[in-house]
């Protein structure tokens, strides 16, 4: 399972039927497109800064291993280390990126795909306007034996009450 954030911009009025369409959807996996084209990458997704940041990162590994004269299979080998780093960071970078720019981190799900994570948003995002409007859907009775009243977490919830 992969967990996805929703970053929604800060113009947007969460009451508009279409504030969702302004949002993006980023999983924290290892992203190989990222790993395969780096800079590239990122110019694709308009990530300017993200993606100058990885091109300077390439440029100075490769100056430095010419400068030290290091043989063919270890720069090639440094090369993938640094697009294996980049695959890796691809997603964190994409999510600093948009709250750089006015999309901060709105929501977080665990989904298996895209699908499944953006029909968790749009429950959660109905939920919550509901809940605000004073309409939100009625929920399940809670099991006989949860404890809904005791505001402790943990394994002595009754430790709470006894200060």
């Amino acid at each position: 399972m992969t967990t996805y954030t929703l970053h929604v911009p800060d113009e947007v009025d969460p009451a508009e039927p279409e504030a969702l369409d302004r949002a993006k959807l980023v999983p924290d996996a290892f992203v190989w497109p990222a790993f395969w084209f780096s800079a590239l990458w990122f110019f694709w997704h308009r990530l300017w800064l993200a993606g100058l940041m990885v091109l300077a990162a390439e440029i100075v590994v490769w100056f430095a291993g010419l400068a030290l004269g290091l043989s063919t299979a270890a720069g090639f080998a440094i090369a993938l280390l640094l697009s294996w780093l980049v695959g890796l960071e691809a997603s964190s970078l994409r999510r600093w990126t948009y709250g750089r720019t006015g999309r901060p981190i709105r929501d977080a799900v665990t989904a298996s795909d895209a699908k499944e994570a953006e029909v968790k948003f749009v429950a959660r995002w109905l939920r919550e306007e509901g809940a605000r409007m004073g309409t939100a859907p009625s929920r399940p009775a809670a099991p006989a034996h949860a404890r809904s009243e005791s505001p402790a977490l943990g394994l002595f919830p009754e430790a709470q009450g006894q200060r």
